[in-house]
């Protein structure tokens, strides 16, 4: 370890050492008049502050030593300690990143935890930090309700606000949670985070929850040292934004004083446990050491405003507090502070030489586990519901054929009378049953509590999800446009998708959300109503992309996803055709080509879909229409609105002689390349057909499988244009059309013919 202290705990060691011991009293009184915190507990809130001040000092010299790979200081901020000693170990918390000392007042309430190891293990990236195993940085526990977050911009809070409402709402519907029923949410943030939109949002989803008398059981915690990175906050901005709204009790207090904030935060514990309501607690606080890594704080700050600042170290005025308590004179604080050193380089040095993640296997495990076995059997088992009564005694399956949209209807019937636990709610799906009718009945069928309409707020949408499925619900959100999920397509990338991986799967999201989108939607939108778009999707480790074309595919893919959901934690996203939602016909008017039957519960073990399984339809003969012959002369990969159009190419080139494969992919991640490669071997030529764009198109993703699985037959690709959709007629220059398609079809059957 270095040989000189830094410049702050020089400083510290100094003015403590100095410090001279009032007259004895109790430990179990008052550590000053009027305050709810003992001496007793302000001595162990000590102890942790020390950790915590010690780690981040560790954590810089390992960094030095090549055996640190992540250093943000919580220094300045171990007044939070009094936060945790405040709250029960079982209350849920979602954290801020400068939450050093309240994770080690934590885990001194519970026997057998070493927070100076968790700490400086994830420093080290070593496999044996308790959370992430090596992966990041975070602080979490499940043993100590730390639930990991990994993002830095406030981009935790909707999830927060989520499962504060889930905690309501699972009294109401009887959902066993984790947690104790009078538990509350707790979730930090810094001051510059609390400028993100993506917080101002949250609090608004949790203001107008309260304003509708629902409970939110919600704690804030703004540590406010006054910069963001080198940006400064104004001073009294804060308190200004946050105090005196009506749906949000505000209380603001001294974060540097550990008295202060433990008063502070038990007044506003016990508001949010007994009223059920959020408040927002202010910690005006001080930051030490830099913002993160190589922050060189010079750059922005004079030296003297620096060194000014460690006059109010929150360490210095906890020490200050415990002498004149007559706890022990500065000498004695003093050595407990190097003692605590001692321990903290020890453990440094232990942590340095543990193993780090050495494969790919390793990293990825717990990122999207696939128990396609398991699912299967989930899938097989029958509604306990008395479906009869659910659908006015006439089964859906009794019906006649259905539309896609008709289809996706049923199966929300059946899995939520499946599911008790699974909950379906968005923008406009309550009452209206939802913009194109998917959600009809379900309200009348399952109640309120179950089914529900939203603020028109993508982020508060899907942090409602994440936050209900850590409650142990079964989340379907709704979000209406595919256009509209971009608003909040981080609280996929940077919270769903990373929970099991961030926290080796003591933590899951599990969730299926339903978008409706792509293109060919006739008679309305434009760009934002017929997106076409999906690479956002398709790119995040671990989420599950599906696209439903046909009605007899949707209810089974639904199906699966939801079983997924629950026994593998999986997140996904069911992508619906809006163009193929009330289609009825496929080649004439009247034909019903487009319709199927349902199938009731005695036959999903037979209809099921694994995740990863395409169809395949086969056209010949001069009828054109599909049939089940092996033989093809050209192979047509596809998805979405691609298969309908593509069967009636095939129909064309089925008259004219040549036999055609259509395989709908029905998953565009993970892509189902092992049928891809047996049908392009099948055929020996390929044309892909992809109604998104050519630059970033699925298409791109199939032609590449292709080739890595060592296929070296001809390959076309016919994609939209490289545009957004605009309105009316003029979409049809740019979305990929059937003539298009035609045209590539037969070119490639003419060259493979004059070869």
């Amino acid at each position: 370890m270095p040989a000189e202290r830094h410049p702050l705990e020089e400083h510290f060691v100094t003015a403590v050492s100095a410090l001279e011991r009032g007259p004895s009293r109790d430990l179990d009184s008052p550590v000053r008049p009027g305050s709810a915190l003992t001496i007793r507990q302000a001595g162990e809130l000590f102890q942790a502050q020390c950790q915590s001040r010690q780690a981040d000092l560790a954590a810089i010299w390992m960094q030095t030593q090549g055996r640190g790979f992540y250093t943000i200081a919580s220094s300045g901020h171990e007044g939070n300690a009094a936060v945790a000693a405040a709250l029960r170990p079982g209350d849920p918390a979602l954290l801020h990143y400068r939450s050093g000392g309240f994770y080690c007042a934590r885990s001194r309430q519970l026997a057998g935890h070493d927070p100076v190891r968790d700490i400086l293990g994830g420093v080290a990236a070593a496999t044996s930090e308790p959370i992430a195993g090596g992966r990041h940085k975070v602080f979490g526990n499940a043993e100590l309700n730390i639930i990991p977050q990994t993002s830095t911009i406030a981009s935790h809070l909707p999830r927060a606000v989520g499962l504060a409402f889930a905690l309501g709402r699972a009294r109401r519907t009887g959902i066993q949670t984790p947690w104790a029923p009078d538990s509350i949410v707790i979730t930090s943030f810094g001051d510059a985070s609390a400028n993100h939109s993506t917080l101002v949002g949250a609090l608004n989803t949790s203001s107008n929850t309260v304003y509708q008398g629902l409970p939110m059981p919600l704690l804030m915690v703004c540590e406010d040292n006054g910069l963001g990175i080198s940006t400064r906050t104004p001073s009294g901005w804060i308190t200004q934004r946050f105090s005196g709204q009506p749906s949000l009790r505000y209380l603001a207090v001294n974060g540097c004083d550990l008295a202060d904030v433990y008063d502070a935060a038990s007044q506003a514990v016990e508001f949010v446990r007994t009223a059920r309501k959020p408040a927002f607690l202010h910690l005006k606080t001080v930051r030490f050491l830099g913002h993160a890594g190589s922050d060189a704080e010079v750059a922005y700050r004079t030296p003297a405003e620096i060194v000014a600042d460690y006059q109010r170290d929150p360490l210095l005025a906890t020490a200050e507090l415990l002498a004149a308590a007559g706890f022990a004179d500065g000498p004695e604080l003093a050595a407990r502070y190097e003692a605590i050193g001692d321990q903290v380089r020890e453990i440094a040095v232990q942590v340095m030489a543990e193993p780090q993640l050495g494969s790919a296997a390793q990293v990825m495990a717990p990122l999207a586990p696939c128990s396609t076995e398991q699912v299967a059997a989930v899938v097989a088992r029958p509604a306990e519901a008395d479906r009869a009564a659910l659908f006015g005694g006439r089964l859906p399956e009794h019906e006649g054929p259905l539309t896609l949209a008709q289809s996706i209807n049923r199966a929300l019937h059946d899995q939520l009378a499946r599911w008790p636990q699974a909950m379906v709610f968005g923008e406009d799906i309550s009452v209206k049953g939802g913009v194109y009718g998917l959600t009809r009945g379900l309200r009348k069928s399952f109640g309120g509590a179950r089914v529900f309409d939203t603020l028109l707020d993508e982020q508060a949408i899907l942090g409602v999800g994440l936050g209900a499925a850590l409650a142990n619900f079964l989340p379907i959100p709704e979000i209406q446009y595919l256009a509209y999920l971009h608003n909040a397509e981080d609280q996929l990338r940077g919270e769903a998708a990373t929970l099991q991986f961030f926290s080796q799967g003591q933590y899951r999201n599990p969730m299926v959300v339903r978008i409706a989108g792509l293109g060919y939607q006739k008679g309305f939108g434009g760009h934002f109503h017929n997106d076409n778009s999906v690479a956002v999707l398709r790119d995040i480790p671990g989420v599950v992309v599906a696209v439903p074309s046909h009605p007899s595919d949707a209810p089974a893919m639904l199906r699966t996803l939801l079983a997924a959901a629950v026994v593998d934690g999986t997140v996904s996203v069911f992508l619906e055709p809006i163009a193929l939602y009330h289609q009825r016909d496929l080649h004439s008017a009247g034909d019903g080509g487009w319709l199927a039957e349902y199938a009731g519960p005695e036959q999903w073990e037979a209809a099921h879909v694994p995740i990863g399984q395409a169809r395949r339809w086969m056209v010949s003969g001069e009828s054109g229409r599909p049939s089940h012959s092996n033989a093809a002369d050209l192979s047509i990969l596809t998805f979405g609105n691609g298969v309908p159009m593509s069967l009636r190419v095939a129909k064309t080139l089925a008259e004219e002689g040549t036999s055609t494969a259509v395989l709908d992919l029905r998953w565009l991640s993970p892509l189902p390349v092992k049928d891809m490669l047996r049908e392009a071997a099948s055929s020996g030529q390929v044309l892909v057909v992809d109604e998104t764009r050519r630059s970033g198109g699925v298409s791109e993703g199939i032609v590449a499988a292709l080739i890595d699985g060592g296929f070296r037959g001809p390959i076309t690709r016919v994609t939209s244009a490289d545009s957004f959709v605009p309105l009316g007629d003029a979409a049809r220059a740019v979305l990929l059309d059937e003539a298009t398609i035609l045209q590539a079809a037969r070119s490639m059957i003419s060259a493979l013919a004059g070869d």
